[in-house]
């Protein structure tokens, strides 16, 4: 469905640029992509894209969506664009980790950035220059374009609980991105599968535990019915980022308007495919819950202070195998130590939203510090444990030290 809010960001846009675009040649990108346009914000974004490309440019610049492995298998894109076998391709970094290391850090890191101070790195601090730098110094022939972006995903779907370290050990699970090394090194066998053949391997018994994406996007593909334990928080991916792909030959030939129109079409597309994958989890997660009997479990605070230190322990093994790895998650953790009084000053905890009692994290807070005060009076107790503040400074990392 056309995006209402997308479209009217475009309006004046299209109007302005339509003119001059008519004057130039016609352009059709042929672009394979790595996910279901069925899936929402994960694959619905391009086609928007697609509409208003062709709407902005006065039908000059168009572009053919191609469902998964119709042209172009999802992990043979990039590959595909560079040869110049196909002109542009939607995907998502986290996929050519096998051929560049630093790949993952412009797709999810695991307690990395969120969604908004993802996209301050990438457009206002060092991110894009590093990105198409990537692709270049790994002698890619390709122009890269951050085009969408989604918020946390799920941690995970198991068929049992899993309650400490030695409950992973030994588990078959689709992992995705550097968070799939922390997995590993905890003792599950991980295999990056692409969407369509996960339902299939849980079936068969291939493997035992997947993570894909966000429970709207997951209850798509099914996972619910073989898996009813679906961990929170998504440590692993915070947010995650989808890139279009075009080969720079064919980037070099287009016109100043077509490039400027490509260009803010993307940027476009990274509000609107947060915005929309925002909208769509509650409802999916409460369907979950009471037709599917799934039961949504939250990580204890030990098991994520596990993940958060097997991740330390990743990125320094990654930075020393790798140059250019080290090079980006430096500028990266640079720029979250700045951002990160930002954050910690401006932003209400992370609890603020109505409790049972009518009341945010604030509320909550006075209504401790009234019974930890009653408490005293009547003799118990010393100090106030509650009393504390509930956002903790972050990390280098940028993770508080205590859950919210």
């Amino acid at each position: 469905m056309k995006s209402i809010a997308l479209a009217g960001l475009f309006a004046t846009a299209a109007a302005l640029a339509a003119p001059a675009a008519m004057s130039a040649e016609k352009l059709l990108l042929k672009t394979p992509i790595a996910f279901s346009t069925e899936l929402p914000s994960l694959g619905t974004p391009i086609p928007r894209v697609a509409e208003q490309l062709e709407l902005m440019s006065g039908g000059t610049l168009q572009m053919k969506v191609y469902e998964p492995n119709k042209l172009v298998p999802p992990f043979e894109i990039l590959d595909a664009v560079s040869s110049g076998k196909i002109n542009s391709g939607y995907t998502t970094a986290g996929y050519w980790a096998g051929k560049i290391p630093a790949a993952p850090l412009f797709s999810a890191v695991p307690f990395g950035p969120e969604a908004g101070e993802y996209m301050a790195w990438l457009y206002y601090g060092n991110g894009m220059s590093l990105y198409q730098e990537m692709f270049d110094q790994a002698g890619f022939n390709v122009h890269v374009i951050p085009c969408a972006i989604i918020a946390p995903e799920t941690s995970g779907w198991f068929a049992k609980e899993i309650n400490s370290a030695e409950d992973l050990n030994g588990l078959k699970m689709r992992f995705f991105g550097l968070g799939g090394k922390v997995m590993q090194k905890l003792g599950v066998a991980t295999s990056l599968l692409p969407g369509g053949e996960i339902y299939p391997a849980l079936e068969k018994g291939a493997i035992d535990a997947t993570e894909f994406s966000m429970p709207a996007i997951d209850s798509r593909l099914g996972f619910y019915k073989l898996a009813k334990y679906n961990y929170f928080p998504g440590w692993h991916q915070q947010a995650t980022v989808f890139e279009l792909l075009v080969n720079k030959g064919t980037w070099d030939e287009m016109s100043d308007q077509h490039k400027a129109i490509l260009n803010n079409a993307c940027k476009a597309s990274m509000a609107d495919s947060f915005a929309e994958g925002e909208a769509l989890q509650f409802a999916v997660m409460k369907e979950n819950v009471e037709k599917h009997g799934v039961e949504i479990k939250q990580w204890s605070d030990e098991m994520l202070a596990l993940f958060e230190s097997t991740w330390r322990e990743v990125a320094i093994e990654e930075a020393a195998n790798d140059a250019f790895f080290k090079k980006v998650y430096d500028d990266m953790v640079a720029f979250r130590d700045g951002y990160k009084t930002w954050k910690t000053n401006a932003f209400l905890p992370k609890a603020s939203l109505p409790d049972r009692n009518g009341g945010g994290a604030l509320m909550r807070r006075r209504r401790l510090r009234s019974r930890a005060a009653d408490d005293r009076r009547a003799g118990f107790g010393g100090d106030d444990q509650d009393d504390q503040p509930e956002h903790a400074a972050l990390g280098r990392d940028g993770r508080s030290r205590r859950r919210l």
